[in-house]
């Protein structure tokens, strides 16, 4: 491998773990579940990527499938959740007790 490919995968590296590690904050922190859920998009981006980055690197295309299942959960996912908040938005929030009973 040159020296150029070289600096250009630890480059390709460095970005795609500042990512990562971006997008593992944004998960935990939130503070809504629509950015958990953007963040985890991104980080399934960011993996897709770095098994893109591999196959370049080492020549091979072995890891399409996977590349193919990764991209599928991220969709489906983002689907789910987008119901999920849709129709959590569209019901009446659940008044509070008064008399400040609250659950036991």
């Amino acid at each position: 491998m040159s020296m150029l490919m070289t600096s250009l995968v630890i480059a390709a590296g460095v970005g795609l773990t500042a990512t990562a590690l971006a997008a593992i904050v944004r998960v935990v922190r939130g503070p809504t579940i629509l950015d958990r859920m953007i963040a985890s998009d991104v980080l399934l981006t960011t993996l897709m990527l770095a098994v893109g980055a591999d196959m370049v690197v080492r020549g091979h295309t072995d890891s399409i499938p996977l590349m193919t299942v990764i991209a599928a959960t991220a969709t489906f996912a983002t689907i789910v959740v987008a119901r999920f908040v849709k129709r959590r938005a569209g019901q009446p929030a659940i008044p509070e007790s008064e008399e400040g009973a609250g659950h036991v």
